[in-house]
C-alpha cells in the first residue's frame, strides 16, 4: 500500500466517526453560539490529545483492559453522568443574562472537551473495533511512523469540523435572535441529556 492510499483510507474511515453528531458536536454548538471558533479550537485540542493518548496506548499494547466490561461500564457511567449535568446546565443557563466571557471563565472548556471524549463509551468502542483495524494497518504500513501518519491524517478532520461548527453557530446567533438562540441552546442541552441517558443505558444495562 502506498502513502496516498493509506492516508485516503484513514480519512474515509475516520471521517464517518468524526462528522457524526455526538455529544462533542452538540456541546460545540451550545458553547460556540456564545464564543465562536475559539470553542472549536479548544474542544478539538482536548479531543485530539485524548485520541492521541488512546491510539498510542492501543498501538503499544499498554491498555490491555480497554475492552474489559467493568472498565467500560465505569467509564460509560461516568460519561453519562457528566453529560446529564452538562445538558441540564445548558438548559438552565440558556435563560442567563451574563456574558459569554463570564460564563466560560467559570468552566474549564478543555476539561469539558476531555470529559466528552475520554468518558464517551462510543468513542472507546469505535477505536476498539474499526479504529483497531486502522492501527494494525498503520503498524503494518510503517510501524511507529505509520501510527503518527494515522493520527495526523485523522486529527485535522476534527479540528476543521469543530472549528467550522462553532464558527457557524456564533454567526447564526445574530440571525436567530434571542428566542432562536435560547432554543438552540436548549435543544443542544436536550441532546446532551439524551446522550447521557444513552451512555448510562449502554454501560449499565448494555442495551
Amino acid at each position: 500500500m502506498d502513502t496516498i492510499t493509506f492516508v485516503a483510507t484513514v480519512v474515509l474511515v475516520t471521517a464517518s466517526g468524526a462528522l457524526a453528531p455526538g455529544p462533542l458536536f452538540f456541546a460545540t454548538i451550545s458553547y460556540g453560539i456564545r464564543s465562536g471558533k475559539r470553542i472549536g479550537l479548544l474542544f478539538s485540542a482536548s479531543h485530539s490529545l485524548i485520541e492521541l493518548a488512546f491510539i498510542a496506548l492501543l498501538a503499544f499494547g499498554l491498555f490491555p483492559y480497554a475492552g474489559d466490561l467493568l472498565v467500560r461500564t465505569v467509564i460509560g457511567a461516568a460519561g453519562g453522568t457528566v453529560l446529564l449535568v452538562l445538558g441540564a446546565a445548558q438548559i438552565v443557563n440558556s435563560q442567563a443574562k451574563g456574558s459569554a466571557e463570564n460564563y466560560h471563565r467559570e468552566r474549564s472548556l478543555l476539561a469539558v472537551g476531555f470529559a466528552l471524549t475520554g468518558l464517551n463509551p462510543l468513542f472507546i468502542v469505535w477505536w476498539l473495533t474499526a479504529g483497531a483495524n486502522l492501527i494494525l494497518l498503520a503498524l503494518e504500513f510503517g510501524g511507529f511512523a505509520g501510527i503518527f501518519l494515522l493520527y495526523v491524517s485523522h486529527a485535522w478532520i476534527d479540528v476543521v469540523w469543530l472549528v467550522t461548527v462553532s464558527y457557524l453557530s456564533k454567526k447564526g446567533k445574530s440571525l436567530l435572535g434571542g428566542k432562536g438562540y435560547r432554543a438552540i441552546v436548549i435543544l443542544s442541552g436536550a441532546a446532551l441529556i439524551f446522550f447521557g441517558l444513552r451512555f448510562l443505558s449502554i454501560s449499565i444495562f448494555h442495551v
